[in-house]
């Protein structure tokens, strides 16, 4: 049975042992604790927000920096390709840079993260600020989405012409 269903009877009973009891705001429980958590939920939800934009923006950066690095190495790429380098060994060479830089991101990232678990404690429910778990499973998280980034670009890498690349 729905709670409030029973608030005219309850109404009633409290105006008949005191009918200057004042009986305008009645709510459940769960009510209660729902209003009470709104704030603290909010900043959930603007967190993950703000965190799923900061990945991919992440994301986004490592794809701009190693599209530029291989445009830069061309060249370099091209003869290699040309002196029998296969496919593998080229993305190997690309990935290879790409994953060392996020490597070098996620140990800057869990330290700095390890140094601000009092400000984070306060937003966190159910799970510890240092919670392996979860540390795990953010840096798989971020280094997929880098070697995602990374991937593209070493892709394109491969299928450039070694003519053509020499040329340039």
């Amino acid at each position: 049975m729905e709670p409030l269903t029973l608030q005219k009877a309850v109404i009633a009973a409290v105006h008949s042992i005191n009918k200057d009891q004042a009986t305008t705001d009645i709510r459940t429980v769960d009510q209660i604790k729902d209003l009470s958590m709104a704030n603290r939920r909010l900043q959930a939800v603007l967190l993950g927000v703000f965190a799923s934009i900061a990945l991919l923006l992440a994301g986004i950066g490592i794809y701009g920096v190693i599209s530029y690095s291989v445009a830069q190495r061309t060249h370099e790429i091209g003869i290699r390709a040309a002196l029998g380098a296969d496919e593998a060994r080229l993305m190997g060479l690309i990935l290879r840079r790409g994953v060392l830089l996020a490597v070098i991101g996620l140990v800057v990232g869990v330290t700095g993260s390890l140094g601000l678990t009092r400000l984070m404690e306060s937003l966190l429910f159910g799970v510890g600020a240092r919670d392996p778990l979860t540390m795990t499973l953010v840096a798989v998280v971020l280094a997929l989405v880098a070697v995602l980034a990374c991937y593209v670009p070493a892709r394109r890498a491969t299928k450039i012409d070694p003519l053509l690349a020499l040329r340039i």
